[in-house]
């Protein structure tokens, strides 16, 4: 089954400085019927103005992936990184038993596009963890890029929770296997596909269950980011 989630009945917020599309409960968003998906808890499509970001703030057992789109992302964290990413990098912090850390969009002519990420941990009180991986283009052009998977999995950003994170852009057609007990959540980042027999457009979402299967085609040029995980 595909359950496709349409930008416009997704949560919202415009601080002025961000603006922000919700996929699940958060900030102001608050929908009792719409909190997780399976090991899930945020993903948010934040446009980050220009000279503008998140001031230090903590945060403590969650895994916390930013996959940049457009613009650059300046880090700083309690633990002493700092670093700056563009267009198709990761960041990933296991947060464990407490972090600070900042966001800033320091770019005084560009705004920052990002997907950032919440995923539960296994358990609590997990040691902390921070990387960021410089991805290239053409690591996941017209094929399937696995950015971030279990402790045990093969992306070189590993994390504390039995997920795979997989991002593809400028393809034709794309086919991804279901195991039996996952699930799927799919994100639409740009462009317009068809998957399976859904359209999605930028922006678009989908929850995908008890499907073998999934045919992800190109119906402009497009750039997408699912998560595997267990099915609930």
């Amino acid at each position: 089954m595909i359950k496709v989630l349409k930008k416009e009945n997704m949560g919202s917020s415009n601080l002025g400085w961000l603006k922000s599309r919700f996929h699940f409960s958060f900030a102001d968003y608050r929908n009792p019927q719409n909190v997780n998906f399976g090991v899930l808890r945020v993903l948010n499509d934040d446009i980050i103005k220009v000279s503008s970001g998140f001031d230090m703030h903590p945060h403590q057992n969650m895994e916390i992936i930013t996959y940049v789109i457009d613009g650059e992302l300046t880090h700083k964290d309690s633990m002493g990184n700092e670093e700056t990413l563009k267009r198709g990098e990761v960041q990933y912090l296991s947060a464990g038993d407490g972090i600070y850390h900042s966001e800033y969009n320091l770019n005084s002519q560009k705004e920052l596009r990002l997907l950032q990420i919440w995923i539960f941990p296994s358990k609590i009180g997990l040691p902390r963890l921070y990387g960021s991986k410089n991805y290239k283009k053409e690591d996941r052009e017209n094929k399937l890029l696995n950015i971030v998977s279990s402790q045990n999995g093969n992306s070189d950003i590993k994390i504390y929770q039995d997920v795979n994170i997989f991002v593809c852009e400028d393809f034709n057609e794309i086919y991804y296997k279901i195991n039996e007990n996952r699930q799927v959540y799919f994100v639409n980042i740009e462009g317009k596909i068809k998957i399976n027999d859904e359209i999605l457009s930028l922006g678009d979402a989908c929850e995908i269950t008890d499907e073998k299967v999934i045919k992800i085609k190109s119906l402009e040029k497009s750039h997408f980011l699912f998560i595997e995980m267990p099915k609930e």
